[in-house]
C-alpha cells in the first residue's frame, strides 16, 4: 500500500524559513531592482491591432522616474508620454491622449497608479516576475482586463512589451511596442509628500 504525505509535513525550501516580512523585503528589492533598470527616456513605436483589422501605428517617447526614497514608504515613480508621430493615429482614434503622466507605487507584487494609460481613474496592477529581465502586469479597471509583459533587452538597450486588452470579455486591442532608450536615468524627483 503506497502512503500519502500530507503537504504540510514537507520541509519548506530554505528561503521559505522567513517570516511573511522577510519575504516581502526580498520581493520588493527584486522589483526596485527591475523597476530602476527602466528609469530613462525611451522612445516607443508601437502597432495597434483592433477588432476590426484596423493595424495603426504611433511613435511615443516616455520617461520614467524615481521619486527619492522616503524611510519607511514604498518606492514611488513618476511615467510621463507624450507624441513624437502619430502617423495618423489620431484621426482614426481621436478618443487617445496625446500625452500624459501618471505617478505609481511599488508595493510588493502590485503597482498602484494614479491614473492609466488611456483614462485618468487610478487602478492597480499585479506583478508577476517571469525572470530578472520581465515582469508581466495583469490588470483591471472599469470593463477592462489588461495583459502586459515587458522585457528588457540587449543590457536594457531596448524593451519589448506585449499588451493584451479585454473589453467585457472580448479581446478588443493587441499592442506590440518596441522601445528603445535614449538617456538613462535623471536625478530623483523630490517626495511628493
Amino acid at each position: 500500500m503506497t502512503q500519502t504525505r500530507d503537504p504540510a509535513s514537507r520541509v519548506p525550501p530554505s528561503n521559505a524559513r522567513h517570516g511573511p516580512a522577510d519575504s516581502r523585503i526580498q520581493l520588493d528589492n527584486t522589483h526596485r531592482r527591475w523597476f530602476n533598470r527602466n528609469l530613462g527616456l525611451w522612445r516607443s513605436r508601437r502597432q495597434y491591432y483592433f477588432p476590426d483589422d484596423e493595424v495603426l501605428r504611433l511613435d511615443m517617447l516616455l520617461r520614467v522616474e524615481a521619486y527619492g526614497p522616503v524611510p519607511g514608504q514604498d518606492a514611488r515613480y513618476h511615467f510621463s508620454w507624450w507624441t513624437e508621430a502619430d502617423h495618423g493615429f489620431y484621426e482614426s482614434k481621436p478618443e487617445y491622449t496625446r500625452e500624459g503622466s501618471m505617478d505609481c507605487v511599488l508595493t510588493g507584487h502590485q503597482l498602484l497608479r494614479s491614473a492609466g494609460f488611456h483614462d485618468s481613474e487610478p487602478h492597480r496592477s499585479q506583478i508577476r516576475q517571469v525572470d530578472e529581465h520581465e515582469l508581466v502586469f495583469e490588470s483591471r479597471y472599469k470593463q477592462w482586463d489588461v495583459l502586459e509583459h515587458m522585457r528588457l533587452i540587449d543590457q536594457d538597450r531596448h524593451r519589448s512589451r506585449s499588451i493584451y486588452s479585454w473589453h467585457d470579455g472580448r479581446l478588443d486591442l493587441v499592442e506590440n511596442h518596441h522601445e528603445i532608450r535614449l538617456e538613462g536615468a535623471g536625478s530623483l524627483l523630490p517626495s511628493p509628500d
